[in-house]
């Protein structure tokens, strides 16, 4: 340490604090310098954050697009599944393929009874009788229409 000296005059007084200023202002400086580094960062950070919500945002618009585009694809399997699986219950139970799509039921269980019930009521269905082959004939027997065959073909000789 150096040795106390009075200070005398004005002059010597600004010095003195002159000095010590200076000294501070070099510490701070030293502190300081590398704040102009640091903000510069922070700046470049800041802009690079920006871009990395935008480009999270974008990612989440196409996430939740791709998300709906798989449920609307699930949703149609699922429908072809269960047009599949209905005409194949037709089918099993005798059931034209235009009733196919008259089954209801949620799995495949109700739908097997709903194509029984259904088959069972397609097949108490009457039938339009055939025409009698005796009726309208010349000879009203019972072999009468073939008879009228017979008469209408021509033999060799006419």
């Amino acid at each position: 340490m150096s040795e106390f000296t009075p200070i005398e005059s004005q002059e010597d007084l600004n010095k003195i604090i002159e000095a010590r200023l200076a000294r501070q202002k070099e510490s701070f400086e030293a502190k300081l310098g590398g704040f102009d580094e640091l903000k510069a960062k922070a700046e470049k950070l800041e802009a690079e954050n920006g871009t990395l919500r935008s480009i999270t945002e974008k990612a989440k618009e196409e996430a939740s697009k791709t998300e709906a585009t798989i449920a609307d694809l699930n949703g149609q399997v699922a429908g072809f599944k269960t047009a599949s699986l209905r005409t194949k219950i037709a089918l099993q139970n005798g059931l034209p393929y235009e009733l196919a799509d008259r089954l209801v039921g949620d799995d495949e269980k109700s739908m097997q009874a709903d194509a029984e019930r259904l088959a069972a009521f397609v097949g108490k269905q009457p039938t339009t009788p055939l025409k009698d082959p005796d009726m309208g004939s010349k000879a009203g027997g019972k072999n009468s229409a073939y008879k009228s065959l017979l008469d209408g073909l021509k033999t060799e000789g006419e």
